[in-house]
């Protein structure tokens, strides 16, 4: 076990601890204060610190009042969750001027009834539209695997708190690719659950037909914890499957045994560097996967994905766009009202090509129960970054981080990103794919791999 109150601690070591007495909470989230005020400067990660918050929490702890799987580990969360007091800011400027927020969004109050301690709001991609952990308003997140790098986005101060060991545990939102992406660029693990398996109340939407909220960390067994606590059907969110709890972190011991691994073909094969098809070797030839499947239409699907997102996203902001366009950061404004000017009918031709993509894929997995695939295409660009070559064309930056994680979150399946540490280079994630509420299978291989050194996610 690592020591608790360093940097490479994970949450079930914090928890370990906190729970035998060997440490107390208010250590702990000491420890976790001042990593914070010392990487800041370097990293960009927080927006707001709740510090004092936290410290009343921690004591509560030490005095007998809070136990749980999670309990006395400090966590904190993409600045559009609400947090109790301040305004949620969803990446912007305009959201200060908004209310403060009255309660916690659902997925604080669950880590915390689970014995977590929330320490901050953490920076990210304005709205959530953004692949590159950039954002106007409040500077560019930056990543601790190489502080010149793009984090990516929109969950970038996600990605970059976890791996600079500010904290052991994170929560960010995946539309498009929002966790995932984060979790390639920075090297730590994320899970992308199921479509409406965990609760978005008190969360700022983008796109409510893919929006998912989920956590990063640097252990499979910390990203198994938190979902456990998590999960449950909320009344609050109109989408969150009335579905009873489906404990992970019992089956990840049971390793691969009996899962049957694919890697994607044709789609998932092309316009990517050699490091990403390299990465999906790799784990292919860890886990002796040598199956190809080719998931079908999935350059269609990204297609789709984009008119959805462009349009249901720039409905959503009208009344802003047309009272404080000078508010947005330029890029933004630009793709909202570029999607306010698709018309209705390519989002119904979006939306029926969705359902008969999604009976495709899910015909896939009568054959098969996990799917690997690139995370990203790329390793982390550089900040600032605007075009790069894949396959050895000349590609927009912010367009194709999303390049292999769109087709996927399109039908709201489950992913969990394992990345790949390079002693000489940077991290890069593969996708471990699998069927709608099999979270369970996709934790199990990335668990294998933790185990077998191929991947991991060291605190920077």
């Amino acid at each position: 076990m690592n020591d608790p109150l360093s940097k490479q601690a994970s949450a079930s070591d914090v928890a370990r601890a906190v729970m035998s007495g060997k440490v107390k909470a208010t250590a702990v989230v000491e420890a976790a204060l001042t990593r914070i005020e010392t990487s800041e400067p370097a990293i960009n990660a927080f927006t707001d610190v709740v510090g004092d918050r936290a410290r009343r929490r921690a004591a509560e702890i030490d005095s007998g009042r809070h136990r749980g799987p999670l309990v006395g580990v400090p966590f904190a969360v993409k600045n559009l969750f609400d947090i109790k007091g301040l305004p949620t800011r969803a990446g912007s400027k305009i959201n200060l001027d908004g209310p403060i927020a009255a309660r916690d969004a659902s997925l604080v109050r669950k880590l915390e009834a689970a014995g977590a301690i929330l320490v901050g709001g953490l920076n990210m991609g304005e709205y959530a539209y953004d692949f590159t952990g950039e954002n106007a308003h409040y500077g560019a997140s930056c990543n601790p695997r190489d502080t010149t790098r793009m984090t990516g986005g929109s969950s970038g101060g996600s990605g970059a708190a976890v791996a600079a060991g500010e904290v052991p545990l994170a929560l960010g939102s995946d539309t498009n690719g929002s966790i995932r992406v984060p979790a390639s660029l920075c090297g730590v693990f994320g899970l992308k659950p199921t479509y409406g398996r965990l609760s978005r109340a008190g969360s700022y939407p983008f796109v409510d037909a893919f929006d998912h909220l989920g956590p990063l960390a640097r252990s499979v067994e910390d990203l198994a914890l938190a979902f456990d606590a998590m999960q449950g059907w909320d009344p609050d969110d109109p989408v969150c499957t009335d579905r009873d709890a489906e404990p992970t972190l019992p089956e990840l011991g049971e390793g691969i045994g009996g899962l049957r691994i694919a890697v994607a073909g044709d789609y998932f094969e092309r316009g990517a560097d050699s490091v990403a098809h390299d990465a999906v070797e790799r784990v292919a030839k860890a886990l002796r996967a040598t199956k190809r499947i080719v998931i079908p239409e999935a350059a269609a699907a990204r297609s789709a994905a984009y008119v959805i997102t462009a349009i249901e996203g720039s409905q959503l902001h009208l009344p802003r766009l047309r009272t404080r366009p000078q508010d947005f950061d330029p890029d933004t404004r630009e793709r909202f009202m570029a999607g306010a000017l698709l018309p209705g009918a390519w989002y119904v031709k979006a939306q029926r090509f969705r359902r008969r993509y999604r009976a495709a894929v899910q015909k896939l997995f009568e054959e098969v129960d996990v799917i690997l695939a690139p995370a990203t295409p790329c390793t982390a660009p550089r900040l600032g970054q605007v075009m790069m070559k894949l396959g050895g064309v000349e590609m927009p930056v912010r367009a194709h981080l999303g390049l292999y994680t769109q087709p996927i979150s399109f039908v709201g399946l489950p992913v969990v990103v394992a990345p790949l540490q390079k002693p000489d280079g940077l991290p890069i994630g593969v996708q471990i794919i699998a069927n709608h509420y099999k979270e369970a299978a996709a934790l199990r291989v990335a668990r294998h791999l933790e185990k077998e050194g191929v991947a991991s996610a060291p605190a920077e």
